[in-house]
């Protein structure tokens, strides 16, 4: 396969490909995704990534209580460490049963991701699931973001971002100025737009994005005669019939209405880099000829004027 373009991530000086592999699905969580996945499939997978011309993995230290980590760290330890050119992000969890998200949380999530992973340093590490947290806790003193800046100082983390779902908690953290990288998930999407005006914000501000989850939890590329959720949640009636609407647009092309999902984001230059889970090694191969397939543009005017309204978006 021939190498993929680069973009900087904002103003970190950070250079990814626009696509990037999503650890979670490798998780092995049935109950989220829907299957469960081998700790052989899981490694298959990591190394199939680290193999193929996408440069950027993300992950958390959540994910699978650390699981992921612990399968992308045996792989890095194969190659003798992370290669020249590729990037490994992560997130710093809050607790996952009292969500407190204090500075001694923080460190203990940050070493443990160090440990996982195998490495000394982590190039970008976002606060993770901030939604759950009290901001005043992760912002003021001993909290969250004065632990991690606390790790940038000692050389272990290169640049911090903030993680979280709904786009006015994204807005708020934005607002502070404290962050080089923002990462929305599902509400910057062919069929929801919420995450738009965040964005915005984080590109005026000279702050680098990266979005997820552009398959709406999978419905985008499975398709409503498999799925009828949209982020884990039974989706909006009105919602399914326009995304149906966009099937039949995109089967009149003989294009995948996953690529045109995946494409949303991958075309959007404010966009550094899109977070696709997988959780097969067929899966890399497949992002990126998806990536590559042409769409035409009169497709795309059809599929923009049949965004479903705004009362259908997740916020």
């Amino acid at each position: 396969m021939a190498e993929l373009e680069k973009r900087t991530i904002g103003e970190t000086g950070l250079e990814v490909t626009p696509l990037c592999i999503g650890g979670g699905p490798i998780s092995s969580l049935p109950q989220v995704f829907g299957y469960a996945v081998s700790p052989e499939q899981a490694i298959a997978t990591v190394r199939q990534a680290f193999s193929s011309p996408i440069t950027f993995i993300d992950t958390a230290a959540a994910y699978g209580n650390g699981s992921v980590e612990r399968v992308i760290g045996i792989v890095i330890a194969e190659m003798g460490g992370v290669p020249e050119g590729r990037l490994v992000g992560t997130k710093a969890d809050p607790d996952p049963t009292t969500w407190d998200f204090s500075g001694e949380q923080a460190r203990r999530s940050v070493q443990g991701s160090l440990g996982r992973l195998g490495i000394d340093h982590l190039p970008l590490v976002f606060l993770h699931e901030v939604e759950r947290c009290s901001f005043e806790q992760v912002m003021g003193k001993n909290g969250a973001l004065q632990e991690l800046r606390r790790f940038r100082d000692e050389g272990l983390i290169g640049h911090l971002g903030v993680a979280a779902g709904p786009v006015d908690v994204l807005r708020r953290y934005l607002g502070t100025g404290a962050f080089e990288v923002v990462l929305t998930h599902n509400r910057y999407t062919l069929v929801n737009r919420s995450a738009a005006s965040v964005i915005q914000q984080a590109t005026d501000a000279g702050v680098g994005v990266i979005n997820a989850a552009v398959y709406g939890g999978g419905v985008l590329a499975k398709g409503t005669t498999v799925m009828t959720k949209y982020a884990y949640a039974q989706a909006d009636k009105d919602l399914l019939e326009q995304i149906r609407a966009m099937e039949s647009s995109c089967r009149l092309y003989e294009v995948p209405l996953k690529a045109a999902a995946l494409q949303f984001s991958t075309k959007d230059p404010r966009i550094a880099s899109t977070i696709v889970g997988v959780s097969d090694p067929r899966h890399v191969d497949e992002t990126v000829a998806l990536f590559e397939t042409a769409i035409p543009a009169a497709l795309w005017d059809e599929l923009e004027a049949l965004v479903p309204n705004e009362s259908t978006w997740l916020r």
